[in-house]
C-alpha cells in the first residue's frame, strides 16, 4: 500500500510539474547561466538547431521547442512508462491484495476490498462463490482472531502455511484460494519479464532454430 499510494503520489508530482514547474526552472536555469556566464536564448526567437541555417525551418520559437519539444515530452514518457508499468488493474490488484497481511491481527482486513479482488478473477470465483466468499469473510476473520496460532504471523505466505498447518484451508477453500492467487500475482509478473529478457539472449541469431523443449530447459537453468 506504501508502494502504491508513493507511485500516486509521483504521478501527481509530474503532473503538477508539467502544468506548473516550467517557470520555475527557467528561472533555476537563467540564475545557473548568469552564475557562469552562458548566453540565454531569447524565449520568443525562432529555434535553430545548432549546425543549421535558418532556411527551411519550422517556425518554432525557442519557448516552444524546450517548454513543449523537451519539457513537456520528458515529463509525459515518465507519467506513460508508470501508467504502462502500474495500470489500474495492476493497482487495485496489489492494494486489495494488500488487505490479506496478518500483521498486528489482521488490522489491514477489509472484507469489500478482498470481494473485489476476487472479482478481478472471474475465471476463478463465479458469482455464487461471490456470494459465499462475502459470508466466510466474516466468519473466517473471527475464527483466525480467536487461535493463538495466528497470532504475530508475517505476511501472506505465512498466513497461507498457517491455515495449511491448521486445516483451514479446507475449511475455508474460497479464502485460501483467494491467498494462493495473491501469492502467485507478484511473483508470476516478474518471472514472466525476466523469461522476456533470457529469451533474447538464449534465443539469439546463432541458436535460433533450437527446439522448444531444448529451448525451454536452457531459459529455466539460465534463469534459476
Amino acid at each position: 500500500m506504501n508502494a502504491m499510494n508513493l507511485v500516486k503520489i509521483s504521478k501527481e508530482q509530474l503532473h503538477a510539474m508539467r502544468d506548473g514547474g516550467w517557470n520555475s526552472l527557467m528561472n533555476d536555469i537563467s540564475a545557473f547561466c548568469a552564475k557562469t556566464n552562458i548566453a540565454v536564448p531569447e524565449m520568443m526567437s525562432p529555434y535553430v538547431p545548432l549546425g543549421r541555417g535558418r532556411r527551411n525551418l519550422q517556425e518554432e520559437t525557442n519557448l516552444h521547442h524546450f517548454q513543449v519539444g523537451l519539457f513537456n515530452n520528458v515529463i509525459d514518457m515518465k507519467i506513460a512508462a508508470l501508467n504502462d508499468r502500474y495500470d489500474e488493474v495492476n493497482t487495485e490488484l496489489l492494494l486489495c491484495m494488500s488487505h490479506l497481511n496478518p500483521r498486528e491481527n489482521f488490522s489491514a482486513f477489509e472484507k469489500g476490498a478482498l470481494i473485489r479482488l476476487a472479482k478481478l478473477y472471474p475465471s476463478d470465483f463465479s458469482e455464487m462463490d461471490l456470494m459465499i466468499l462475502e459470508r466466510k469473510l466474516d466468519t473466517f476473520l473471527r475464527d483466525v482472531l480467536s487461535s493463538n496460532k495466528f497470532f504475530e504471523l508475517v505476511g501472506i505466505s505465512g498466513l497461507a502455511k498457517k491455515m495449511v498447518e491448521t486445516k483451514k484451508d479446507i475449511t475455508y477453500p474460497l479464502v485460501y484460494l483467494l491467498i494462493k492467487l495473491s501469492l502467485i500475482f507478484p511473483v508470476a509478473t516478474a518471472t514472466v519479464e525476466r523469461v522476456f529478457s533470457a529469451m533474447k539472449i538464449v534465443n539469439n541469431r546463432l541458436q535460433s532454430r533450437i527446439g522448444d523443449e531444448y529451448m525451454n530447459n536452457c531459459l529455466l537453468t539460465y534463469i534459476e
